[in-house]
């Protein structure tokens, strides 16, 4: 699948509202992709349908769906609806995610079930969902973290839950090779988008933007590209989990 052949594929995005999702939205509805659109909550409905409208602006089919992807029984809707829609789905992209920084000895069960729910079972039963809805030859891609090659306290039960995700892509890219579908995670470092500055003091972004070897956080703009290539040109590349942070962690 070349990057030209976009035109038409059918792809799902997993919080494609705003933020890292809504920019790569915007992105694939330019080269003609049609979009089904996640969103998990009233709060992001503004910007959600903003993204949509911007999207249909460009040419491109898409519609909105909201629903809490915990309960996974919404996870086979999200599916089961864009198969219903496009008749189809070539490419899934799940960008969800929820960050917690605390320490260890603080955190509380109703905490860890709640990380573990949003980050782990979400990416679990997402990629088993595109493992049985997507079509032959097609592309998987899950938002992960370079935290998982940090070594750094406070953010264990965010690091300890996307860690999960890079098992469930080597397996799945292994189960699902036969019908030539790519399974992918990408890593980014901390990225200048609300989500990040909503758990940390002024020192520690100061700290975070020092830390990168390129200097700054990571600029969505630079994970989008990497995102579209892996599902489009880079299909070969599968199984693997892909750190773009500008040298904030390595391994």
């Amino acid at each position: 699948m070349s990057k030209k052949s976009i035109n038409g594929k059918v792809i799902l995005i997993a919080g494609g509202a705003k933020n890292l999702g809504g920019l790569l939205s915007r992105n694939l509805a330019a080269q003609g992709a049609k979009l089904a659109i996640h969103y998990n909550s009233e709060s992001t409905k503004a910007d959600a349908e903003q993204t949509v409208a911007d999207v249909q602006a460009l040419g491109a089919e898409a519609f909105l769906f909201q629903a809490d992807l915990t309960d996974i029984k919404n996870i086979a809707k999200l599916f089961e609806e864009t198969v219903a829609t496009f008749g189809g789905i070539d490419i899934a992209i799940n960008t969800v995610g929820k960050v917690l920084k605390k320490p260890f000895v603080d955190t509380t069960e109703e905490e860890y079930d709640s990380m573990s729910d949003i980050n782990s079972k979400v990416a679990y039963f997402f990629i088993q969902e595109a493992g049985k809805k997507l079509n032959d030859g097609g592309k998987i891609c899950t938002i992960v973290t370079s935290l998982l090659a940090a070594y750094t306290g406070l953010y264990s039960t965010y690091e300890g839950m996307k860690a999960p995700v890079e098992h469930f892509t080597r397996a799945a890219s292994k189960e699902f090779g036969e019908r030539g579908i790519s399974v992918t995670a990408v890593a980014p470092g901390p990225m200048d988008t609300p989500f990040f500055y909503g758990q940390e003091s002024p020192d520690a972004v100061a700290y975070h933007k020092s830390a990168a070897a390129l200097g700054g956080l990571t600029d969505i703009k630079d994970i989008a590209p990497l995102v579209e290539f892996l599902v489009t040109d880079g299909w070969w590349i599968t199984g693997q989990t892909i750190f773009a942070n500008g040298g904030y962690t390595t391994r």
